[in-house]
């Protein structure tokens, strides 16, 4: 596969595609972000891109675009956009992708199938990301803490351009992962993540929500509902970051799931990422969650294979409660979800 001479595209310039544009560009990569954030497109090209937090703390020289003013065909394309924006952007970008050019998605959630509903599944690849970071203003991007970061074609084949970026990807994270099995990643993420929308309906952090005892058995159940589905759907899951997916499968021992929630919480307390981003979209971005299209996609995918998920759908009904500012963040939201297994 031949080297590609074009900008990597990165379409989102937030935390996830911020942090992975600013660090392939000090690596040298030409990179060109977009972004539908006026302000952020311009602070980027006045000022370069600007990293800070307890890991580094450097700015870039960068280049940024919002979506109605980009021009040109792009054979890599990373969408970095929130869940619910999505099939938006896939639209918007499918005219600027080369023909025999990709997406990767490097989001929450099982986008891949949706990306490739737009542009097609040929065009499609996969990414697990897990580092922690946050937008914390235009042009700035806090990185707080290393995490996973795997890639890999959704049709698990290893191909000439699945090594190409993650090579590319290496630039970022030295222990970058080329994998076979993308969506064992992604699935394994849908429960974690089940784990830190159950988190934002509280004040406390990441880590002191997984180690409280009054919740361990909750966290537990909660990502059992999640992987039970993923195992009817015959997912093969993968570990990353202390999440041992056998932990949590059903008929998975308690001691071993309790090992693993201490691992999640010893890993996030190495990181100046304390909170979740789904916490910071309700408690200081004021904003919507990406809860229907994570822990609010479970049910459904539950009923096609005649499960249930009654943990996923009051979680999803409660974060819609504290998003509508008729609940607090609180320990109570995690009683209201608690009693749900009495």
């Amino acid at each position: 596969m031949a080297i590609s001479t074009s900008p990597l595209l990165i379409w989102g310039g937030g935390a996830i595609g911020g942090t992975l544009g600013v660090y392939l560009a000090r690596a040298g990569h030409d990179i060109l972000i977009v972004d539908t954030a006026v302000d952020h497109v311009a602070r980027i090209n006045e000022h370069g891109l600007t990293i800070t937090g307890p890991l580094d703390g450097f700015t870039v020289p960068a280049r940024a675009v919002t979506p109605e003013a980009l021009e040109g065909v792009f054979d890599r394309i990373v969408l970095a956009v929130k869940t619910p924006a999505t099939r938006a952007a896939s639209q918007a970008l499918a005219p600027h992708l080369a023909p025999s050019g990709f997406v990767v998605s490097a989001q929450n959630g099982l986008n891949e199938h949706l990306i490739a509903d737009v542009v097609g599944a040929e065009r499609t690849m996969g990414c697990f990301v897990n580092f922690g970071a946050d937008y914390h203003g235009p042009g700035e991007i806090m990185y707080g803490g290393r995490g996973a970061v795997v890639v890999g074609e959704i049709d698990g084949r290893i191909t000439a351009r699945a090594r190409a970026l993650h090579a590319l990807f290496q630039d970022f994270e030295p222990e970058a992962v080329l994998s076979d099995n993308i969506f064992g990643y992604l699935w394994s993420k849908m429960a974690y993540g089940a784990m830190l929308f159950a988190e934002a309906l509280t004040e406390a952090s990441i880590a002191d929500c997984l180690a409280h005892p009054d919740y361990r058995d909750l966290f537990i159940a909660l990502a059992r509902e999640v992987l039970a589905v993923a195992q009817a759907h015959d997912i093969a899951l993968e570990a990353f970051n202390g999440f041992d997916p056998a932990a949590f499968l059903p008929g998975g021992g308690d001691d071993a799931a309790r090992a693993s929630l201490a691992e999640l919480a010893a890993f996030n307390r190495r990181s100046a990422k304390s909170h979740s981003g789904i916490w910071r979209d309700i408690a200081v971005r004021k904003r919507k969650t990406e809860v229907d299209a994570l822990p609010g996609a479970i049910p459904p995918l539950a009923e096609a294979k005649g499960l249930r998920a009654p943990l996923c759908a009051r979680l999803t009904e409660l974060i819609h409660e504290v998003e509508r500012g008729e609940r607090p963040q609180s320990w109570q939201g995690l009683d209201a979800l608690k009693a749900v297994l009495a």
